[in-house]
Parts: structure tokens; C-alpha cells; sequence
């Protein structure tokens, strides 16, 4: 494994059923496999990230398939850019791993080593229970816990990230895929919710030392089930808005259509001077 000690940045090594550091510094493998990178000093309150209500949301509605489309197209991005060679990954805000997994598969088929990292600690339970091939951490995107230029790609779905960590740890020539809202994206499922909607507004990201290789659209529509759309507001941070009203209607519709729209963007590392 790559990690670095998050309180000196010194290497870490496996001992026993614990990763250690030359100063001594020690984190233990939890029973699930995952490893929790994340002092206590750098959370910003007791148990950050999703909660596991919002989780668990993500699995059910996730595992029904609907964002299938996403996935396939964000894999096969990642099989055209990564080395045929033992590559090496980072997926950022994995939650509980639906996307990570399908990575896992393509860098594992490669001699590869696959990395998800969250900085909820129910959510990389959740993804190391089930996904067994895939390097799960409770982590900060803020102070990402790996070597200068070691990543072939990292995949950051939604995920907000330091962009100076992204330009330290990516190699020359790897790259950052980002997946982002378009416009539409849930428009129908926030017109329940606000009375005026607006709309996501054009992305316009720039990542220093990183050039743009590609911008590809995603738009589908959903046909969910009135349990289907009620996890998917779950999972999403319009339910903090969501009267318990406007829920409970939701969960009663024997049907509801939404639009998904996504923009994925690939970035390239530019090479070093």
C-alpha cells in the first residue's frame, strides 16, 4: 500500500494487523480491512461526512442500477488513461462504493491497486465489508495521505478536493476525472421541494498543473419507483430542505421521472520542467 503517516508523512509499512511509521506512529486495520487515516484534530466535528441514514440511502438506490450509465462511462475513461501495467488509483469521496468497485475490477484486471477514500467513517465500513479487492481509508481529500507523483488517476464523483494535493500526488501525464452536475440535473426532484428552481450552473473548474483532455455529457432519465426517488433525495443534500410532507408523497408515488445529467471532465497532469 502507498499511504503515508497523516501526522508526519513519513511511509507507512504493514506490521502485523497495523500500518506503522518510522516515528513510531501506528494505525490499526479495522476487522472490515479498512485503514482510519483521519487525527483526530483534523475532523472538523465528531463523525464527519454523510451520516449513515444518508449511506445506507446511497447503497439502496445505487444498488437498483439507475446510475449505471454514470459509471460505465467514468470506467471507460479509466481503462483509455490508465497503464496497462500495474496502475495505481485513487477514487475521492467513495462513499460506500458502488463506483470504486467497478475501478477496483479494471485496475485488478491490470496487476493494478485500487484506493477509495471518505472522510465518513460509515461509509468506508460499509464499502470494506463488501468490497474486498479495493484499499479503503477514512481520510481528509483536504491532506491526501500518499507520496508525491504516485497516482496514475484519481476519480473524484461530487467530491470536493485540495487541487494543490491533487497536482502533488498525480503523476506527469496521469489524470483527474471529475464527474459534476449539468443544469438539469434533478430538476424534477428539486421542483417538489423549492418553489423557484434553479438550475446548477455551468461548470467552469480549472485544476492548476492540469490541462483539459476531454468534456463528455451525461444526460438519462429516470424511471423510479416512489421508493426509489424517496432514496434518492435521501442521499442528496436537498433532503435537509425536504418538508417531511413533501417525503412521504414521494415514497407514496407509485412512479416518478427525473432527469440526471452529469458533465465528466478529464484532466491531464501536466509534465514536470
Amino acid at each position: 500500500m502507498l499511504y503515508l503517516c497523516p501526522l508526519c508523512h513519513a511511509h507507512l509499512q504493514n506490521e502485523d494487523k497495523s500500518m506503522v511509521c518510522n516515528a513510531g506512529h501506528r494505525f490499526d486495520l479495522a476487522r472490515e480491512g479498512y485503514i482510519n487515516l483521519l487525527p483526530v484534530h483534523h475532523k472538523r466535528s465528531k463523525d464527519p461526512g454523510d451520516n449513515v441514514e444518508m449511506i445506507q440511502a446511497r447503497r439502496e438506490f445505487l444498488d437498483s442500477g439507475h446510475y449505471e450509465p454514470l459509471r460505465s462511462l467514468i470506467t471507460s475513461q479509466l481503462a483509455q488513461w490508465l497503464p496497462e501495467n500495474a496502475p495505481t488509483m485513487l477514487d475521492i469521496g467513495c462513499g460506500e462504493g458502488y463506483y470504486t468497485s467497478a475501478f477496483g475490477e479494471l485496475v485488478k484486471q491490470r496487476d493494478g491497486e485500487c484506493y477509495g477514500l471518505d472522510v465518513s467513517k460509515a461509509a468506508i465500513r460499509m464499502a470494506a465489508k463488501r468490497y474486498m479487492s479495493v484499499n479503503f481509508c477514512v481520510a481528509s481529500s483536504q491532506r491526501l495521505p500518499f507520496d508525491d507523483n504516485s497516482l496514475d488517476a484519481v476519480v473524484r464523483i461530487y467530491a470536493p478536493c485540495n487541487s494543490k494535493e491533487l497536482q502533488r500526488v498525480v503523476k506527469p501525464g496521469g489524470v483527474v476525472i471529475t464527474a459534476v452536475p449539468g443544469p438539469e440535473h434533478l430538476y424534477e426532484l428539486k421542483a417538489l421541494i423549492y418553489p423557484q428552481v434553479r438550475l446548477h450552473p455551468e461548470h467552469s473548474e480549472l485544476l492548476a498543473g492540469f490541462s483539459l483532455a476531454g468534456s463528455l455529457p451525461l444526460q438519462t432519465t429516470l424511471q423510479l419507483t416512489g421508493k426509489e426517488a424517496g432514496a434518492l433525495l435521501q442521499m442528496t443534500p436537498f433532503a435537509w430542505h425536504a418538508s417531511e410532507e413533501t417525503k412521504a408523497a414521494l415514497f407514496s408515488k407509485a412512479s416518478f421521472t427525473c432527469k440526471a445529467d452529469f458533465l465528466i471532465q478529464v484532466w491531464q497532469r501536466d509534465s514536470l520542467v
